[in-house]
């Protein structure tokens, strides 16, 4: 039994559960049995006894001395919810960076620049740019994840990410395979005139702008994992206990940027580097595809959500 008015860790502890049940508006008293949530009086008196029995009957068929005679597909067997771990965080963030947009815009910063011979102007033009879009996905996930934490809607996001997700894992596929130069999943020709203009200033606010611009612009690209993720990550824990994850998660999504910076910087020249951007793009759109696919499927079949 835990008190909640005035024990502020009981409070989290008991938005956390609410979220994980479902229950959107939860007030006191508030019982929790297995995968079964009670709210107020009547609900518990009405489904108290009833609720122990199934449990224990639940209980007993999945600690049965004869584990393998349980059918492998039964959900009340399995965990309610999914333990968010790091490895799905660094994976699904790996398949969210490999973004040609990203990649593109800062290529042709740096071939605008790498002209003045100046390692510390490269490299401050281009970790402006990089931190700009580092802060617009952070504050976005941010923004979504609290409010999702205080609507309780975060098994509905996590869905929603997975739809969006496939959905556009298969444009990104069916992009590749019509052969055309042009791709649907990329930023808007209107833009670009902007984005050049931005490019050609080649100043620290101007990079800054660039990368709020690319966020914007990237963001309805993959965003179906980013989504999906912070769906996931809503279900188990707090704002301030999921923050370390969302950081972590941005900060993979930026490193190939980082790398491709510290590699021009250094020696390489961001013309071949946009030689090979130019050479691989239909094979990362494809990779990124089918990723964001398996993703989907997976956060439907209940593998992850």
């Amino acid at each position: 039994m835990l008190e909640v008015y005035h024990n502020t860790t009981n409070q989290e502890t008991f938005a956390v559960i609410s979220r994980q049940y479902g229950v959107s508006n939860t007030g006191v008293p508030a019982l929790f049995i297995g995968t079964t949530a009670m709210v107020g009086d009547a609900d518990i008196k009405n489904r108290f006894e009833a609720t122990i029995l199934a449990e224990r009957e639940r209980i007993a068929s999945c600690t049965s001395t004869a584990p393998q005679t349980i059918p492998v597909s039964d959900p009340t067997c399995a965990p309610s919810t999914l333990q968010l771990t790091i490895p799905i965080v660094v994976a699904s963030a790996f398949i969210d960076s490999i973004n040609p947009c990203a990649f593109t815009v800062l290529i042709f910063l740096l071939i605008s620049i790498v002209t003045l011979k100046n390692r510390r102007r490269i490299l401050m033009v281009g970790g402006v740019y990089i931190a700009a879009v580092f802060i617009f996905y952070l504050l976005s996930g941010f923004g979504l994840f609290t409010v999702v934490s205080f609507s309780g809607f975060s098994r509905f996001l996590s869905l929603i990410g997975a739809t969006v997700a496939v959905v556009l894992g298969v444009i990104s596929v069916l992009d590749v395979l019509r052969k055309q130069e042009d791709f649907l999943l990329a930023i808007p020709s209107s833009k670009k005139e902007q984005i050049e203009h931005y490019i050609s200033t080649a100043s620290l606010p101007a990079a800054f702008a660039l990368g709020i611009f690319v966020g914007i612009f990237e963001l309805p690209c993959t965003g179906g994992i980013y989504l999906a993720i912070l769906g996931l990550m809503s279900r188990n824990y707090t704002l301030m206990e999921g923050l370390p994850y969302l950081i972590l998660y941005n900060f993979i999504f930026v490193l190939p940027l980082i790398l491709i910076l510290l590699m021009v910087a250094y020696g390489v020249s961001p013309e071949r580097a946009n030689e090979w951007r130019v050479r691989h793009r239909r094979t990362l759109r494809f990779v990124v595809g089918l990723a964001m696919i398996t993703l989907g499927v997976i956060i439907f079949s209940g593998w992850m959500g």
